[in-house]
């Protein structure tokens, strides 16, 4: 059973309140002195004690999504990092579909009626990097009348460190997009959804490190022409959109100003504004002030020329850090001119799955509103 299973959760959990209950029983009897005695209540403490940690743990983990699997959280997972191919024109494609399988909660397996989620294995052309993620085709890309349509596309990103996994099970982005297209709220659209952390475990913050991983390549070059050689998805201007929670959203929000001909419209879910340094990103920059300085959205909106996209940040006025920066960023987009700026604040709510879940709808819905899509294929 894998670390994300409900089975183990349940079976931890039961565990922990098998332990505890037997330790309430079993302590009158092992009060007495004696080596035993004294081992027995050591014991049973312990495994109390471990028994909850774990179902703590687990807990914490499927709310969010830190590790996917047994062998990701002992450090043990190798299907992930850079890859740099030295032979042109030999070796994979930039895009190979590994597995598929059905949207979670969708009323059919067949794809022209519940979708499809196709796991796949992008390897950039340019930045050299190879990392995994899913990707959510509507179930209008199946179906007859739309064989020769183009569809708007959106890239989707955790936080750090994250995992694609969650954005499908946890954070329902295929489902909750089904369900708005039903609605008519918004138009089928594909999403790409992956880690932005593309060297784990190194934390990036999507920024081409000198001597190191180009992630910011990758994302504005790389993934868009490798998803569009392969998917029925447009690639002029307007036809992207990038989406992101935390890390993700500072990636969404950097992505988007640094590249506008590339990503339409950006959502920055609980982002911040400014890479930080710390231990999981090490030197990013590498004393290169125009690259710290380009990574800084504050030093981006007062030096450089608006960008011509739209954004859209999120927070809520209790239980988020970002509150005031958010508010402070809105006022300088808007008083740029040309930038387009678009929020979602929140009475309250937290830095976690249970508030961008209440956000996603309403971010689905504006960037379907900003992307171009839908035209017949060349």
């Amino acid at each position: 059973m894998g670390l994300t299973s409900d089975k183990v959760l349940a079976l931890v959990v039961a565990a922990a309140i098998g332990l505890f209950v037997g330790t309430v029983w079993l302590w009158p009897r092992l009060a007495r002195g004696g080596l035993r005695a004294v081992a027995g209540r050591v014991g049973l403490l312990l495994a109390t004690q471990l028994a909850i940690f774990a179902a703590v743990g687990l807990v914490t983990n499927q709310t969010f999504g830190f590790y996917a699997s047994w062998a990701d959280l002992f450090g043990q997972e190798d299907g992930q990092g850079v890859v740099v191919d030295h032979t042109p024109g030999r070796g994979p494609g930039p895009l190979e579909v590994v597995d598929t399988g059905r949207v979670p909660g969708a009323v059919s397996a067949r794809p022209e009626v519940g979708g499809q989620i196709q796991k796949i294995r992008v390897v950039g052309r340019t930045s050299h990097i190879a990392t995994p993620a899913f990707v959510y085709l509507p179930p209008e890309y199946f179906q007859p009348r739309y064989r020769t349509r183009t569809f708007p596309a959106a890239v989707v990103l955790t936080g750090y460190p994250g995992t694609a996994r969650a954005l499908v099970d946890k954070l329902d982005y295929p489902r909750t997009a089904g369900r708005l297209v039903a609605d008519g709220r918004m138009r089928p659209m594909v999403l790409v959804m992956m880690r932005p952390t593309v060297a784990p475990p190194r934390d990036t913050e999507c920024v081409d490190i000198p001597g190191g991983p180009q992630t910011e390549t990758f994302f504005a070059k790389d993934l868009p022409d490798a998803v569009s050689g392969h998917y029925r998805v447009g690639h002029g201007p307007g036809g992207w959109g990038i989406i992101g929670d935390s890390t993700g959203g500072y990636c969404a929000l950097k992505l988007a100003m640094h590249h506008p001909r590339v990503y339409g419209a950006g959502a920055g879910l609980s982002a911040y504004y400014k890479a930080p340094i710390d231990a999981t990103t090490g030197d990013l920059f590498q004393g290169d002030a125009e690259l710290r300085n380009r990574a800084n959205l504050w030093w981006y909106l007062k030096h450089m020329p608006a960008p011509d996209t739209s954004l859209l940040v999120s927070s809520s006025k209790v239980g988020e850090s970002n509150y005031k920066d958010t508010l402070k960023f809105i006022e300088r987009v808007k008083a740029n001119g040309v930038t387009r700026i678009s929020s979602i604040i929140l009475e309250s709510g937290g830095h976690n799955f249970n508030t961008w879940r209440r956000e996603i709808p309403g971010t689905l819905e504006w960037m379907s509103g900003r992307l171009s899509g839908g035209r017949v294929a060349a």
